[in-house]
């Protein structure tokens, strides 16, 4: 997705909607964003040039909605009626719910409520109107709000070092989860930096985003103009045109770089090992996909001795693959059988109930030169469900993930989508060949590590994994999973806890956008001044169900099948390993969640202050740090603390002068801060 933001503008701007949309699709554009819902003129002057457009839902968002909650039941209202009038309109792609909820406001409020009151407009949006698509437009001060039920992750990044937006996107990534990421909003103020800056800012962003593999883009934006709280924004000038309407030099450079498709640069070549058994209504499906991926590759095919006629299948309708046939072995025997007539310089294993994407094994070889990798993964996707009850198989605990160290070096990846340069995986000796069904890439992955090798995470390089479609199915998997892992902790004692799964070191995928939770640690800055905020927790908050297939008790059959499966895994990895159970360490005590929070004092107050000079929440907590209050730490709740007694504040981003901050005190009334505040000469 191409997109530009557009407006809004003041009065009597633009001239023709229709001659600005089709320079806009002239330029390389495919769609434009805006910042209020468009009206039935706009959307036809959009169609006949051929772009799609992204509404943005117009509300309160800036101030304390939860507190007053008519600000959502407008939006509410609002959302609802204006889809009624535009939402079958062809030009209309999505909206955008919301945009940029101000930092403080997020922590003062709470990052659960802000989140759930995001993930109530947009479910109201997706009952409404299924068929477009729905998001927040969210930025690095509130990396944490990413609203569960999005239909991509949406962020806004202004960031003027290439280096920097480019260690910023794999990040963004992981943010997203299983889901696409769209750069909502990008660009440079050319009044401050001057054009042939914003231009060379531009192109090199363009290229970073397209090689990071993001899903849309939107640059920021078609014009100088540009109309926010009740008037004509003059002092800054991030568009492509200029205000009189002519072209600035950064329309060129987006030109330029908007036409420009995707480079396939020079890559060795690749063998693509595929293992199977009794494949036959999976094969077909993961070979086509691999035909039709781009680069430099041979593919392998090694039937560990199926009765289904899978290898008769690959034969027939696939002769461009080579064809091993094995008697029955295990998985990591015909691993390694593939390995050893593979030519390539990179062996790239998937499996059979796989379908790499177009750009798989190039994004595969791209990560292995821009680091110094031994082995290099990526995601592995579940496909739309078919099925309620494949709907939530595919979202149940257990499914083959990825263990990130940071955002580009992986602890552990899924054999599924698993490239090895041939030198390594000779070093290390193959795969183990006791682990017949499962655990064979734990334990690939534990002895590369202790062997000094290092592996590399290619976020863009994904396939999708078709999950276990039935109950019974899901269980049985577990259960070979448990049996495995029984293996692995004979093999691997020290890398497990007395009576628990293997422990990390890394953080552990588990495919839903990253969002604060009730033990989520969120880093804030000092005062929550930080620009860049992020939550963290030992483990990704788990993906979704499926909208369609959402429906009252299913999160709690999703919870129970979980619950039996590691009662299964568990079950068969300690019946398998009981005689080294008593060499393991023991599990250390976690501390709950109630135990790491400090503990509050009971009183608490709560107020406004209103300062028609416009004075905001810095403000007043510069005159509270003159009366001696300290700074709270970057992980705090709070603002300031003298003993005791805590504030925090946040002001509302509204129009006009006049600002109402928000206070939060504990241990000391509200009378007591004004008085303080007063006493300052600054208050």
């Amino acid at each position: 997705m191409k997109c530009v933001t557009y407006g809004p503008f003041p009065e009597g701007f633009p001239r023709s909607l229709i001659e600005d949309f089709r320079q806009i699709r002239a330029t390389g554009f495919q769609a434009i964003r805006l910042f209020e819902m468009p009206s039935i003129d706009l959307l036809d002057a959009a169609a006949m040039a051929g772009l799609s457009v992204f509404g943005g839902l117009k509300w309160a968002h800036g101030v304390n909605f939860i507190a007053e909650p008519e600000h959502i039941y407008r939006a509410r209202v609002s959302l609802a009626e204006s889809l009624k009038s535009i939402a079958a309109h062809p030009a209309l792609a999505g909206v955008y719910v919301a945009n940029e909820i101000p930092a403080e406001l997020v922590r003062w409020i709470g990052a659960e409520k802000v989140r759930e009151a995001i993930e109530d407009i947009i479910s109201l949006g997706n009952s409404l109107a299924p068929h477009l698509l729905f998001a927040y437009a969210n930025y690095p001060s509130t990396e944490y709000l990413e609203p569960e039920n999005a239909d991509f992750t949406a962020f806004n990044v202004y960031l003027e070092k290439e280096n920097e937006f480019r260690s910023y996107l794999p990040r963004l990534h992981h943010v997203a989860g299983d889901r696409p990421l769209v750069i909502s909003e990008f660009g440079l103020d050319s009044r401050r930096n001057g054009e042939q800056k914003q231009a060379d800012l531009l192109g090199w962003g363009i290229r970073a985003m397209n090689d990071e593999g993001v899903a849309g883009l939107t640059i920021y934006a078609w014009s100088d103009r540009w109309w926010n709280a009740d008037q004509e924004v003059l002092d800054w000038d991030f568009g492509l045109m200029d205000r009189n309407g002519d072209e600035k030099l950064a329309l060129a450079s987006v030109q330029e770089n908007l036409l420009v498709g995707n480079i396939v640069e020079k890559i060795p070549l690749v063998s693509v090992v595929v293992c199977t058994r009794n494949g036959s209504s999976r094969i077909s499906n993961c070979l086509r996909a691999i035909s039709r991926m781009v680069g430099h590759f041979e593919t392998i095919v090694v039937d560990d001795g199926s009765r289904d006629g899978t290898a008769e299948i690959v034969g027939r309708d696939f002769p461009w693959v080579r064809l091993l046939r094995l008697k029955p072995s295990g998985l990591s025997v015909a691993r390694n059988a593939g390995a050893a007539v593979a030519q390539g310089e990179i062996i790239a294993y998937t499996d059979d109930d796989c379908e790499p994407d177009r750009e798989w094994i190039v994004r595969l070889c791209r990560e292995f030169t821009r680091g110094a990798w031994d082995a290099v993964g990526g995601p592995n996707l579940s496909p739309r469900s078919l099925t309620r009850t494949a709907a939530l198989m595919s979202v149940a605990d257990g499914s083959p993930t990825h263990v990130m160290l940071t955002d580009l070096e992986a602890e552990h990846l899924a054999g599924c989508n698993l490239a090895i340069k041939a030198s390594a995986f000779r070093q290390i000796g193959g795969f183990d060949v006791q682990f017949q069904t499962a655990g064979d890439d734990v334990d690939f992955c534990w002895r590369l590590s202790d062997a000094g090798l290092r592996m590399g995470f290619a976020a863009t390089a994904f396939v999708w994994h078709h999950r276990r479609t039935t109950f019974s199915g899901y269980l049985r998997q577990q259960r070979g999973y448990g049996k495995a892992e029984a293996l692995l902790v004979r093999k691997h004692p020290h890398r497990f806890h007395r009576g628990q799964s293997a422990s990390w070191k890394g953080f552990v995928y588990q495919g839903g956008p990253m969002r604060a939770l009730a033990s989520s640690v969120i880093y804030y800055g000092i005062m929550g001044t930080a620009g860049y905020q992020s939550g963290t927790s030992g483990m990704q908050p788990k993906r979704p169900i499926e909208e369609m297939f959402r429906f009252a008790g299913d999160q709690w059959i999703v919870d129970s099948c979980s619950m039996i499966a590691a009662t299964l895994r568990r079950w068969a990895r300690e019946r398998g390993s009981y005689d080294v159970r008593s060499s393991l360490k023991k599990p250390q005590k976690n501390k709950t969640a109630k135990e790491k929070k400090s503990v509050r004092c009971v009183t608490s107050d709560e107020f406004t202050l209103w300062s028609e000079e416009g004075h905001q929440r810095v403000f007043y907590l510069d005159a509270l740090h003159q009366q001696g209050w300290q700074r709270g730490g970057v992980n705090d709740a709070y603002d300031v603390k003298r003993g005791d007694q805590e504030i925090i504040m946040a002001t509302e981003l509204t129009s006009g002068i006049g600002k109402r901050t928000w206070v939060r005190c504990y241990g000391i009334t509200r009378d007591e801060v004004i008085k303080l505040i007063a006493a300052t000469p600054l208050g």
